[in-house]
């Protein structure tokens, strides 16, 4: 299923879906957490809009439909990698595999790390980070935490 997958510059038309799909993936999160506070919970569709201008965000549709999204921006010299997602019905297939590498490569040269956050008790997602490298730095103070975590870049030409 990984060679279907085309992951491209979100446009301002994918707005309503790529906020119906941050709900989608955010009550698990808040579920697992114990922790119905987290911001992407009540984000309003304008939010949304305006996320596209402040992140370089991708999207990924299967059939018409949009079915996964990450994005990132630079702070100083990190790449903040956020709001990976992979609608609910979709996940454990790769996908989120495929979208965290190409957050990755999307990076700009003067990206010396990476950053993403996640809840303290995400289990599954801290798998899945370490997995791909990336190490927890700190649990920030709140329900949920989240859990900082932090990648060095290979600067040997990929991510």
């Amino acid at each position: 299923m990984a060679g279907e997958w085309e992951v491209v510059p979100a446009a301002p038309g994918d707005t309503a879906e790529l906020h119906v799909l941050t709900l989608a993936c955010w009550v698990g999160e808040a579920l697992v957490n114990d922790d119905l506070t987290i911001p992407p919970l009540h984000e309003s569709v304008a939010d949304t809009a305006a996320s596209l201008a402040q992140w370089d965000t991708y999207v990924v549709r299967v059939g018409g439909r949009l079915v996964g999204s990450v994005r990132g921006r630079l702070e100083d010299t990190t790449w903040e990698i956020g709001r990976l997602m992979v609608a609910p019905d979709l996940q454990g297939r790769g996908l989120g595999r495929v979208l965290l590498e190409h957050a990755e490569r999307a990076a700009p040269p003067a990206a010396a790390a990476y950053r993403l956050v996640t809840g303290k008790a995400s289990q599954a997602n801290l798998r899945r980070y370490q997995r791909a490298g990336y190490r927890v730095r700190e649990v920030l103070d709140g329900p949920s935490g989240p859990a900082v975590l932090t990648k060095q870049r290979r600067r040997s030409g990929r991510g």
